[in-house]
């Protein structure tokens, strides 16, 4: 298994008490545990004081700042380990797997969340004094980078907005582009540039994966799919196992059964109508892959996940 970190370089004080600064002001903002959306849009902010277990998560495309505890993602074979010097930048819709190793009532985990606009993304690349991202062998969705000065100063700025919310609106996008032009001055800009950047095979698999998240539901035929992302089936196959590490078919049956799991426990469907509800034409292939995928039967998995609480769904 592959594993990437943020970043191996001893920190200057500067940057060290910038972080402790921001985890600080964070946690003033949610003092409880839990998901805390704020007023400024896209931004979320996570407050978790214990461990997890090893669950299925969906990180849609945004930006992670990690500033207390550890987290593990794991997507196909690569493993993130994200620390409170890390971020996280995830720039497709990707399902991964996600674990909390530290966080505690006294030093829990702490992070944001910040959903990318891809239009501002593009906009921002746009710009002639946006320089040119290093070349990358890392295709994956997800990548991890180290936080630098001029991130959490951003990052530090978005918030003070909170105090203020009447200037929200005119200084929002303001802090939103300043995020994304330091995440574009980092190593990992490339990844971000690519599924942004018009025409890029990245963008077109992209256009691709948006198609199945909206239909997963609907009978996949890749041809179609393929025509959707204007390339041909065998490099749409490519590009998407590069991207996702699984192919569209298993990214489909993932969404249909990460679906109907949150169904069953959120909104109390039966096996039977979940199947049928996410596309499934016969309940027992349902309920086979369902406990392949996830350990357990579906009623045996819901009512130990009502039991536990265990989230479905984290972008933290």
């Amino acid at each position: 298994m592959l594993k990437q970190k943020a970043g191996t370089r001893s920190p200057d004080l500067t940057v060290v008490e910038m972080r402790r600064a921001l985890a600080q002001r964070i946690k003033l903002l949610a003092e409880k545990p839990g998901e805390h959306p704020t007023a400024i849009p896209g931004l979320s902010l996570y407050h978790r004081t214990t461990p997890t277990p090893c669950f299925r998560a969906s990180y849609e495309p945004g930006l992670s700042i990690f500033v207390q505890g550890r987290k593990r993602i794991l997507l196909g074979g690569t493993e993130y380990l994200c620390d409170d010097s890390s971020f996280l930048l995830s720039s497709i819709d990707v399902p991964a797997q996600s674990q909390i190793l530290e966080a505690s009532e006294k030093t829990p985990l702490l992070s944001i969340f910040l959903r990318l606009d891809l239009p501002t993304v593009r906009e921002v690349l746009s710009r002639d004094d946006i320089p040119e991202s290093p070349p990358s062998t890392h295709r994956q969705g997800l990548v991890a980078g180290e936080t630098t000065v001029g991130l959490i100063g951003a990052v530090m700025r978005m918030l003070e907005l909170l105090d203020t919310p009447e200037d929200i609106p005119f200084l929002g996008a303001l802090a939103h582009r300043e995020i994304l032009y330091r995440i574009l001055r980092t190593p990992q800009a490339e990844r971000l540039r690519a599924i942004a950047t018009s025409g890029d095979l990245g963008q077109r698999t992209a256009r691709a994966i948006s198609w199945l998240r909206e239909n997963y539901a609907k009978p996949l035929h890749m041809e179609d799919l393929a025509s959707t992302a204007r390339m041909g089936v065998s490099t749409l196959h490519h590009q998407f196992r590069a991207l996702t590490a699984m192919s569209p078919l298993q990214y489909q049956k993932q969404l249909r059964l990460q679906t109907a799991r949150q169904r069953m426990l959120m909104d109390g469907l039966d096996a039977t109508t979940a199947a049928y509800e996410v596309g499934y034409e016969s309940v027992s292939q349902f309920s086979r892959e369902y406990s392949r995928f996830f350990g357990l039967p579906p009623i045996r998995d819901v009512k130990a996940l009502k039991n536990s609480n265990t989230a479905l769904v984290s972008v933290a």
